[in-house]
């Protein structure tokens, strides 16, 4: 019999399920959409019992694979999470991330395992439009995108009033950061991938505690391979070596750096240029200009360099003067052989089928 202290159910798009009716059905009401439907079923094997999972990675930096992860991973994860912020029962969560995707999934099943009341809705840029203007959250994860809707629409105010939020999934601009610095709400950005059933370091982002680095989370063992990427073992990983395609600094053998992908790696004339620290200083100098858009940084084919740093920028090209200026800006700060050698614009950046920023797409849609 249920604890009287532990929720019994949990509420999706605003209808409530039965743990105890779903333990046996995955299907406990005729009119569901699909989303809801695999939301169910994943509750369905997680309270029946299932002991594996098929999970499909986010196919950000390639092909989206078929995995398998053990119920003793997501479980492991779930409580590393849950005792890093002290969840319990009691505590509320809104869960908004896709969860046919790792992050989505964990918010359930840290809900099951911690015993949170979890109020479930399907991905929307502004998840509190999806629920009562009275509801209240502990613990929550985002997409920069939605936090950067939150704070856009003014929810600065309920975002305080939880105890922990999670960003990840994508890069937090410089923009977003300057908001989220301002939030009392700690922030951590997170680290991890769907081989490490989802985060396995954080990083603050705000308050007195913010750090420039990842910290991992207690009890996994960090390394790194011959290329200086880094190597992740644990229970979250079935006690198997995942090795990484990113390059870190690693700093102590909890804490590290992260250099960028060894994949996004431009070689130009000989020269190695990391794509993600031409990318953090173009943004910049985009906000500076009052330029607030998406870029990527990838290498072009150039017969005399092999590969040609190029920056890729979402929207509409800007303006000669404003375009110069940012160039200006980017000589300045960056090495000569890190400089972009072209702007490309492109209406709009391709993406994956969970949501992530597809650049091999985006540069062939330029090419065409």
């Amino acid at each position: 019999m249920s604890s009287p202290n532990l929720p019994t159910s949990l509420l999706l798009n605003g209808r409530e399920f039965s743990y105890d009716t779903l333990r046996q059905t995955p299907d406990p009401a005729a009119s569901l959409n699909g989303y809801e439907a695999r939301v169910l079923e994943l509750l369905h094997q997680w309270l029946s019992g299932a002991q594996e999972f098929g999970q499909r990675t986010s196919g950000s930096t390639g092909e989206p694979q078929l995995i398998v992860l053990t119920r003793r991973q997501l479980a492991a994860s779930a409580a590393r999470t849950g005792d890093y912020f002290d969840l319990g029962p009691g505590d509320r969560a809104l869960v908004c991330l896709n969860c046919e995707y790792i992050g989505g999934k964990m918010m359930l099943i840290r809900g099951l395992e911690r015993h949170l009341h979890l109020t479930v809705v399907e991905p929307h840029a502004d998840p509190f439009t999806e629920v009562s203007a009275e509801a209240e959250f502990d613990f929550a994860a985002f997409v920069p995108l939605q936090l950067s809707a939150l704070l856009a629409a003014g929810r600065a105010d309920r975002l305080n009033k939880m105890r922990a939020i999670l960003v990840g999934g994508a890069g937090v601009a410089p923009s977003l950061l300057r908001q989220i610095e301002q939030l009392t709400v700690p922030v951590y950005l997170t680290y991890g991938m769907t081989e490490t059933a989802s985060h396995v370091a954080l990083r603050r982002l705000n308050g007195p505690d913010a750090s420039p680095h990842y910290r991992g989370l207690p009890g996994l063992h960090l390394g790194q391979d011959e290329r200086g990427c880094l190597t992740v073992r644990g229970d979250v990983t079935n006690d198997e070596l995942i090795v990484t395609n990113d390059r870190i600094e690693l700093l102590d053998k909890h804490t590290f750096d992260w250099l960028g992908r060894v994949d996004f790696v431009i070689n130009s004339g000989g020269v190695k240029v990391q794509a993600e620290k031409v990318e953090l200083v173009l943004d910049v100098a985009l906000a500076e200009v009052g330029e607030s858009r998406r870029v990527f940084v990838a290498g072009h084919p150039d017969e005399r360099l092999g590969q040609a740093v190029t920056a890729y920028v979402e929207g509409a090209s800007l303006a000669p003067a404003t375009e110069e200026k940012v160039l200006g800006l980017l000589r300045a700060r960056l090495a000569k052989y890190e400089v972009p050698r072209a702007l490309v614009y492109v209406p709009a950046f391709e993406a994956t089928a969970s949501g992530k920023l597809d650049r091999a797409a985006t540069v062939r849609a330029a090419a065409d």
